[in-house]
């Protein structure tokens, strides 16, 4: 890993399993370190479990981003957003990965195997890992997703 480049963190259930296989290695590629939180075989698992180890794994401070994968990337992204800590971003594209990252200060992007091509999967990867937060007068609202109060 480079040294300026923090481990990103990757799971999935067993019907992303191939997309997190060809993303790990993209993610390599690009000179980071993936910590890959599985699963080890295409054997029928449930993705809360896996969203679960991914937001335990930044929550411990093991990764900063991660990368999670589903069939559709729904049920995961509801898994991984059940914690306070995590903002992740169900994304179909790269401008919904730049925006998630821009605006939103998503650190958890989710992609849906059987919805998203294999470019379109590394695009959006790629430009995740790229884009910065832009703070300003998004991070009032990204300071509202930690604490949640009803204001109307």
């Amino acid at each position: 890993m480079a040294d300026d480049k923090p481990a990103i963190g990757m799971s999935s259930d067993h019907a992303g399993i191939r997309l997190r296989a060809l993303l790990k290695d993209y993610v390599e590629s690009l000179g980071f370190t993936v910590l890959d939180l599985g699963p080890n075989s295409d054997a029928s698992v449930d993705y809360p479990d896996y969203g679960y180890k991914l937001a335990a794994a930044i929550a411990e401070g093991k990764v900063e981003t991660g990368i999670a994968v589903c069939g559709s990337g729904i049920g995961i992204s509801m898994a991984l957003n059940r914690h306070p800590h995590i903002r992740c971003a169900l994304v179909t594209d790269a401008l919904m990965a730049r925006l998630a990252r821009e605006h939103n200060d998503a650190n958890v992007i989710a992609l849906g195997d059987r919805l998203i091509g294999d470019e379109t999967a590394r695009d959006c990867v790629r430009i995740f890992l790229e884009t910065e937060f832009a703070g300003g007068r998004h991070q009032r609202r990204v300071n509202k997703l930690a604490n949640p109060v009803l204001q109307v």
